[in-house]
């Protein structure tokens, strides 16, 4: 990389931390019972337009007593054109071009445009990913963010498509075994279940990585890791789901210190893999998981149909 082209590179990027920060949503208000046993606070991502959906959580979630916060999703579908563009990717000469990808416009009326990446500058984003998925990264950031800021250890972040299988105080014996096996410093995320689920309710396992035009893995091979560790748990290097998901504050750090760095570019169960170093688990027994054929609104605002 030249010398002009990496000051130009710290010059976008140290004005890019600040927007990308300065959307994510505050969240007030957090009284109440929000925890359990090992976890400090429990968040549940919901769309104000989808309250059919947070009463079906809610509805699974009462007879174990557990009260999530309510965190009002950024609906990204109501994003204005310059937040899409302030908190993207914005391509610089030393990236590699020609790879497509997707940006926002004003010349387009702000629709979505896919070309091979090439002007310095100009945001853009994994291709096809839509309004509605950029809004659900900045949904888990803010409350990442709320989560370091609050000081909390422990977190278990929820989407409202989950699915109870198990009693999910189960979840705060999980934490005990999983610290006593490997020490409560040597993970940062377990995943409430095995593997997310397709349509049809089949596992669908994440053997690799996408790539990114501004991060290269050092070791790529490691996204296709997966060990079970004992009878309750396994090692993977990638998965897909957002869903449900206990972090601990090491991987809260992680997550926010990349993406605040990268910018996003992909879906964010493509974006929390990436870090280096991240150490994330499985249960193998699944506790909470995914509602095969829920309804989703980061393609397409189905909610309007």
């Amino acid at each position: 990389m030249s010398i002009k082209f990496f000051l130009l590179w710290i010059s976008c990027t140290c004005t890019l931390f600040a927007d990308l920060e300065d959307h994510l949503r505050p969240i007030q208000n957090k009284s109440g019972s929000h925890s359990m046993r090992n976890i400090d606070f429990i968040y549940l991502i919901n769309l104000d337009k989808r309250p059919e959906k947070y009463a079906r959580c809610v509805e699974q979630l009462v007879p174990y007593s557990i009260e999530p916060y309510r965190f009002s999703a950024i609906n990204g579908w109501e994003l204005t054109l310059d937040t899409i563009n302030d908190v993207g990717l914005k391509y610089a000469p030393w990236m590699p071009g020609g790879r497509w990808a997707t940006c926002y416009l004003p010349e387009n009326d702000g629709k979505p445009l896919d070309e091979p990446m090439h002007v310095p500058g100009r945001t853009y984003f994994y291709q096809t990913v839509a309004p509605g998925a950029i809004g659900c990264v900045l949904s888990h950031l803010s409350i990442l963010q709320d989560a370091y800021d609050s000081g909390y250890e422990t977190i278990w972040v929820m989407e409202d498509d989950i699915e109870i299988i198990r009693d999910p105080h189960i979840l705060s014996e999980l934490i005990d075994k999983l610290d006593t096996l490997i020490g409560k410093d040597g993970w940062d995320i377990l995943f409430t279940d095995r593997d997310t689920k397709g349509q049809d309710g089949n596992y669908v396992p994440c053997l690799s990585y996408a790539i990114r035009p501004n991060y290269t893995p050092s070791n790529p091979l490691r996204f296709a890791e997966r060990e079970e560790i004992s009878p309750d748990f396994r090692r993977v290097g990638a998965r897909y789901g957002s869903y449900s998901m206990i972090l601990r504050r090491s991987g809260i750090e992680k997550i926010l210190g990349f993406l605040k760095f990268h910018q996003i570019f992909l879906p964010y169960d493509m974006e929390y893999t990436l870090p280096p170093d991240i150490c994330l688990y499985t249960v193998l027994d699944d506790v909470v998981s995914t509602q095969p054929q829920a309804p989703s609104d980061n393609g397409i605002p189905t909610y309007k149909k």
